[in-house]
């Protein structure tokens, strides 16, 4: 299903912008007079999409060596509601989604580094890499669900 660091950079960013629809939809509806619940409940779905999108945007970004600016920017565009969708469409214009997984060394002269070669190593053990990054990211949630929801109460 996830053949190519584009396939997967897509699916999650349309989730997340699904999401969005979610916890605004949500809010509005208890503004009309649903229980408060239904906002608890959309906020942890976007909460936990939020998260795994970041974590795939970054893996994405090493995997496509963007740059510093390019990655920051893809993570920070979950934060306008549907703005993860713009983002995917101009890094697939632009050619930052084309081509596979770096599951092996080749000429470019990152592929010396460390992190490079970490990567693919977990890469090119998919069921590691996702384990570890599932654990990142309900590690992630927890915390913040334990802190709260922005704004205290």
């Amino acid at each position: 299903m996830f053949r190519t660091p584009a396939r997967l950079y897509r699916v999650l960013a349309v989730a997340e912008a699904i999401t969005w629809t979610l916890l605004i939809s949500a809010l509005i509806a208890r503004a009309v007079g649903a229980p408060g619940i239904v906002v608890t409940i959309a906020g942890g779905i976007h909460g936990f999409v939020f998260l795994s999108y970041g974590a795939t945007a970054i893996l994405v970004a090493f995997n496509q060596r963007w740059s510093i600016g390019v990655g920051i920017l893809a993570v920070v565009s979950a934060i306008v509601p549907y703005a993860t969708i713009p983002m995917e469409i101009w890094l697939h214009r632009t050619g930052r989604l084309t081509g596979p997984w770096r599951l092996e060394a080749s000429d470019h002269p990152q592929d010396r580094t460390w992190y490079d070669r970490t990567m693919r190593w977990f890469l090119n053990r998919a069921w590691v890499l996702v384990a570890l990054i599932a654990v990142a990211v309900v590690a992630l949630y927890v915390i913040l669900l334990i802190a709260g929801p922005p704004g205290g109460k």
